[in-house]
């Protein structure tokens, strides 16, 4: 796991946390697919994981893309502003 990450390298930025759902909403910057691994990082946030389910306008994708606001099925609690990176 990538302990630093330059923020001109995130795939997108959180724009909201869905509690009871454990659901983030992410607006991407650049292509992200299932199955891929992500680093979300913050000022109290440091969760790594697999992408195991996205959906784009409440419709189950498998990629999506630059300017795509997805929301993505989380692990632990994220916030507003958090980056979103791929890890290798």
């Amino acid at each position: 796991m990538s302990e630093h990450h330059d923020a001109a390298d995130a795939v997108g930025t959180v724009t909201h946390y869905f509690t009871h759902l454990s659901v983030a909403a992410v607006a991407l910057h650049e292509p992200l697919g299932v199955g891929q691994r992500i680093h979300i990082r913050g000022h109290t946030t440091d969760l790594v994981q697999t992408v195991v389910s996205m959906e784009v306008d409440h419709r189950h994708v498998e990629r999506a893309g630059p300017g795509d606001d997805v929301a993505l099925k989380v692990d632990d609690h994220v916030r507003e502003h958090d980056l979103l990176f791929r890890e290798p």
